[in-house]
């Protein structure tokens, strides 16, 4: 969505009367890496935490804008608090836009942060695929069609964590993960083989929030927009 479509967002209300501002924005983060990218973001466009969102046991966090509030959760949960409209809106990474979809989303703003690859990868030297594959990751749908679209049946085995020793231990033949350094691949015997995707972190923005809220979350996409661009402009001149 470009600058135009968040105004343009905000022309349509819901009948049944006016809808007021009243309730603070809830804005999800992504815990971990995306969150400790997101902050200095955030500040730059005027959201600063009152405490320390990586380290607070609290599950709602005031900020220094009496109308702004987070939330920090996993990142698979964030897409679900955003589409269902517990929260405004969120910063998640593409990865898990791709996996559960952006029905009832915006993707207004690429921030750049958390940038990784979603890939394959299997063991050194392993084979090649045959005309069916056992995978295993939490990006099931994702693997699903990835592998659907060259042909190859996917049997998918569901795990959360440690997609590494699947292949060690014979449980499947290739993982689907996020893809950093390659660095715990390799430790691992692994190898990185095919990119399905270049990852980086969004902001989403619930649709009907949009059309309910415009002023509040327009404010908000435009000044993170401005921080972004910001933070560009000094990485380049640095650069030069």
């Amino acid at each position: 969505m470009h600058r135009g479509e968040v105004a343009d967002a905000g022309c349509a209300h819901p009948p049944g009367g006016v809808v007021s501002d009243a309730r603070p924005l809830t804005l999800a983060l992504t815990r971990g890496r995306i969150l400790k990218e997101c902050l200095p973001l955030l500040a730059a466009a005027g959201v600063v935490p009152e405490e320390d969102p990586g380290s607070s046991r609290k599950l709602v966090i005031g900020t220094n804008r009496a109308d702004v509030r987070l939330l920090v959760l996993r990142g698979s949960d964030v897409t679900v608090y955003v589409r269902h409209g517990a929260a405004d809106a969120g910063v998640v990474g593409r990865d898990m836009l791709l996996e559960s979809g952006s029905e009832g989303l915006y993707e207004p703003l690429d921030l750049g942060i958390a940038r990784c690859r979603l890939m394959t990868a299997g063991m050194v030297d392993c084979a090649p695929v045959g005309a069916r594959v056992r995978v295993a990751t939490k990006f099931v749908n994702v693997a699903r069609r990835f592998y659907s679209a060259r042909g190859v049946q996917a049997d998918i085995v569901k795990l959360y964590g440690a997609m590494e020793l699947a292949p060690v231990l014979g449980l499947a033949e290739r993982i689907v993960d996020i893809v950093d350094t390659g660095n715990t691949l390799r430790a691992n015997g692994l190898e990185p083989l095919e990119t399905i995707a270049e990852v980086s972190s969004r902001l989403v923005v619930n649709k009907a929030a949009m059309k309910l809220r415009p002023r509040l979350l327009g404010e908000l996409v435009e000044g993170i927009a401005a921080a972004v661009v910001r933070r560009d402009m000094q990485a380049g001149g640095a650069g030069q």
